[in-house]
């Protein structure tokens, strides 16, 4: 007799919820597997992202996941208000110790602050902070943490610039 175990709950947010093609209707999915929203009905998770670890998520208000980015919550991701995470990111709380024999994981958390932009294909690895109105460069890898109103750029990641402190947008 053949057993099979029953694919985790990541299976269907990452294979039939992120094809939702309705938006509410999406979202509302998402906070059923476990995220967490301020204000879901103003945050967007766009098409072909994908979550690991769904209860470890937290999204701040008018926030937007960008198609096909990767949010690695295994050692928690938390995301601030009025954030732009461009498609094809990735956020990578989960590594490995080379140098162990026995190749132990570990996880530690992601935390972005408000007003952030990460910028497309960039990558943020975990026990990273990147501050209020930061911007993370498309394509850069992201290792250390990022103060509030840098530009930074590059692999890895060093500052490039400075953003204006008066942001208001929403």
């Amino acid at each position: 007799v053949v057993t099979r175990n029953a694919p985790p709950p990541e299976y269907a947010l990452n294979h039939v919820v992120n094809c939702i093609p309705a938006t509410a209707i999406r979202m509302r999915a998402y906070r059923a597997f476990g995220v967490w929203f301020e204000d879901v009905r103003s945050t967007t998770i766009m098409l072909g992202a994908k979550v690991e670890k769904p209860r470890l998520l937290r999204i701040g208000a008018r926030t937007i996941v960008g198609p096909s980015a990767l949010l690695d919550a295994r050692g928690g991701i938390t995301l601030g208000r009025d954030v732009n995470i461009t498609g094809d990111v990735r956020f990578m709380t989960a590594k490995h110790d080379i140098n162990d024999p026995d190749f132990t994981a570990s996880f530690e958390p992601i935390t972005v602050g408000d007003r952030v932009w990460i910028a497309l294909g960039a990558t943020v690895l975990g026990g990273v902070s990147i501050g209020d109105g930061a911007v993370v460069a498309a394509g850069s890898i992201v290792t250390k943490d990022v103060a509030p109103y840098t530009i930074v750029g590059g692999i890895p990641a060093t500052k490039i610039g400075e953003r204006p402190h008066d942001l208001r947008y929403r």
